[in-house]
Parts: structure tokens; sequence; C-alpha cells
């Protein structure tokens, strides 16, 4: 084997177990990126020659092949000159026209997105959520010219500008078209600061991030000023909606003094057991657990109030405290036995477990953000998090059964009318 074949073999496996280290890797792509401008140069013209690569692709896809075309009407037609974005840059190339007999010039889609400046910042976002840190560029990188020649300072700069818009479209948006069946409220601390979050789930079934308010701990004021902020963007928080929160005071406060003696509150479950078994020593909570999760999960209202009512004599023999905290939120606890509920549609409604996966979601997007600069940038991410987080929504299980508890809601109102009503005339 020749000597300088050799050479180039052993270079590659170096080269190869280089790549295997991501810390390697990263210093390589900080040398490409920060001082070689002649090989950013040469990244460039591989971009050039992929995107007007992807261009042909996609005539071709629409005609069909020059042996084979797949519609009459479409002819190929040379080409003209024109301009895309590679990364942050725009960049000059030949586009390959495509003509309809009948309507005359064809628009390659292929064309359309990559002449979007704005492109870039939304797929950098995108990677940015999924977990990867401004500084690791391999994945764009080597899987794609699109990102050829960023620097770090760019990174901030169009990251800057994506969740601000972000930002400005989660705030603005028109609620309006939104009919709310449950909403859960929520909050989550970030920089030191308090974020009330609202998650609202319609008729159909359907999940929403609806808004959130921001200030320095979970209070009626910070409540007060999520609901007002909803309503002023078109939501109406009719009586009948079903609220599922944690059970903190401020929150309970500013709904009953929005929706009144009707409100319809379900205390999240999983947190009451929480705070009961708090009261607990150690021997007893597994088998307070036991007991209260048993008399949950009983169909009627009736037969779940007869055992949480035997499971609080229970308590009071172990723990005064324990007991006392099950006896202030028994009623709101079976909210949704009252309503009759479905098992399945209970599921959901029943905690503020569907809220707080989505705070999951933002904890691991922001999961690279070593320090926030003030409350604009807390809230743009926010926003964003929020946002992208919706794509992953489905509707929930146990959906067809929402008409009807609807309709037991209704029903139990208007009792309540007529019985108010009665009291008045006697």
């Amino acid at each position: 084997m020749r000597k300088d074949t050799i050479q180039r073999k052993n270079a590659t496996k170096g080269f190869r177990a280089a790549t295997g280290d991501d810390w390697m890797k990263e210093k390589m792509i900080q040398i490409v990126t920060s001082g070689k401008e002649a090989f950013d140069g040469v990244m460039m013209e591989i971009g050039r020659m992929m995107a007007e690569s992807f261009l042909l692709m996609d005539r071709e896809e629409q005609s069909g092949p020059d042996y084979a075309p797949s519609n009459p009407h479409l002819q190929k037609w040379a080409s003209q000159g024109g301009s895309v974005y590679i990364g942050d840059q725009k960049v000059k190339l030949q586009v390959p026209r495509l003509r309809d007999t009948a309507l005359g010039e064809v628009t390659l889609q292929s064309y359309e997105q990559m002449k979007k400046p704005g492109q870039f910042s939304e797929e950098l976002l995108q990677k940015l959520l999924r977990g990867i840190s401004e500084r690791k560029y391999e994945e764009t990188v080597v899987q794609g010219a699109q990102a050829f020649g960023v620097s770090p300072s760019s990174v901030s700069r169009r990251i800057i500008e994506v969740t601000g818009k972000n930002l400005k479209e989660y705030t603005e948006r028109d609620l309006s078209s939104f009919i709310p069946f449950a909403i859960h409220i929520d909050t989550i601390h970030r920089g030191g600061e308090a974020f009330i979050v609202a998650l609202g789930i319609d008729l159909q079934g359907n999940k929403m991030s609806l808004g959130f308010w921001q200030g320095a701990t979970e209070n009626n004021e910070i409540c007060q000023g999520l609901l007002n902020d909803l309503e002023r963007r078109g939501l109406k928080l009719v009586k009948r909606i079903i609220w599922i929160t944690d059970g903190g005071s401020g929150v309970i406060k500013a709904l009953r003094d929005r929706v009144g003696r009707k409100l319809i509150h379900q205390r999240c479950t999983i947190h009451k057991d929480r705070n009961i078994q708090k009261h607990l020593a150690k021997p007893h909570r597994k088998e307070a657990h036991r007991l209260y999760r048993i008399a949950l999960e009983q169909e009627s209202y009736q037969d779940a109030k007869a055992m949480l009512e035997d499971f609080e004599k229970w308590l009071r023999k172990k723990n005064e405290s324990a007991a006392n905290s099950l006896l202030e939120a028994l009623e709101e606890i079976l909210t949704l036995h009252r309503l009759q509920v479905p098992a399945l549609l209970r599921k959901v409604l029943h905690s503020t477990n569907p809220i707080e996966s989505m705070f999951s979601t933002v904890r691991h997007c922001e999961g690279n953000i070593k320090r926030y600069r003030g409350s604009k940038m807390m809230q743009r991410w926010l926003a964003s998090v929020l946002l992208y987080s919706e794509q992953n929504f489905r509707r929930v299980k146990g959906h067809e059964d929402i008409t009807g508890v609807i309709e037991n809601i209704e029903k139990e109102q208007q009792i309540e009318i007529i019985q108010t009503e009665l009291n008045k005339a006697a």
C-alpha cells in the first residue's frame, strides 16, 4: 500500500475517533466558526450547491423526469438568478423554473421556504427547545448546510428575535373561539419569580395553554391578573367551568371572588394525599395512602364520601392535624364524584397532573439557561416553551363524556336556583 494512502487512512481514523468525543467535536466546531474564513467560504459554497440540488429535485418531483413526465401541462424552463438564506447569510444561486402551459410560472415551495430569513431562527429555537446548547452546533453543521458559519452571538440574536415574536403571539392571541370545559391552574417558579399558568380543556377534549401572569409569589392578586387577562382576550369564564387547583388559598379566593358561590372547584387529590401524609408518622403513611385511594376509586359520590368519613375517623386516632387536613377539603375532593364524571375522564380532572406535565417540558427545555437576564427574558422563554408544548397535546381520554358532564352541571345549578327561590318565598 502506498505511503500517502496509509497516511490518509490513519488521518481518517484519527478524525473518526475525535468526532466520537463530544468535547473534541465542540472544540473543532469552535475553531471552524471563529476564524477559518476560507473554510467558511467552502462551506457556504457547498450549502449553495445543496440548495440548488434541492430546488432541482423539487422541480423533478412536480413535473416528473424528462423521459416520463407526470403532468403534460408542466414544462421545465431553464433557470434564473435568485437568493436563499443559508444559516443567517443570504446566498445567490440559480433557481430552476417550471411553467404551466395554461397558468404560467409555477412557484417551487422549497424556494419559498429557503427565501425566508426567519426560517433559520425557528429551526434553531426548535433545536434549543429539544435540549441542545447554543454552543453545540455539531447536529446543525454535520447534518446540513443551513447553519454553516453561525457564531454564538448570532445565535443569541436570533433566539431573542424568535422568542420575542412567540411572546407577542402567545400573550395577544384571541381566545374567543375556545369554549372551556375545565381549566387547570398552577404555579411554576423560575428565576425567583412565580408564574401562574392556566391550561384549558375545551368541549371537544382539546387542551390549550391559555396564559400566564408573573408575580413574586402565588397570591390572590396574581390570579386575578391572570383571569383579567384571559377575559381581555375573549375567554368566556362561565359558571359551569370545572376549576382544578392544588388548593392554594390565594387562587381559590380569586376564583370565588370571580365566580361566586357557584364555583365548581376540584381540589387536586394528589396534593391532598401528600399533605395528609406529611402529618403522619412514617409507619402509618402507606396504610393512609391505601385507604385514601380506595375511597376515591369508588364510582358513586355516596360511597366515596362514606369511605372518606371512615378514613377521617381512622386519621383522628393517629393525628388530629391529618384528620383536619382531610376534613377541610372533603367536599372539594369529591366534586367530580358529585357531578357523576365517568372514571376515565375523572383521571384527567382529579389532579393538576396535566399542567405539571407541561411544566416538566418547561424545565427540560430551559435546562440550558444558566442565568435569566430580567423579566422579559423569562416571559419570552416561557411563552416559547408553552407554545412548543402544545405541539404534543392530545385530546384527553374520556372526552366523549364531556357533554354528559355539562348536562349534570347544568341540572345541579338549576336545582340550586329553584331552592334559592323557594327559600326566598318562604
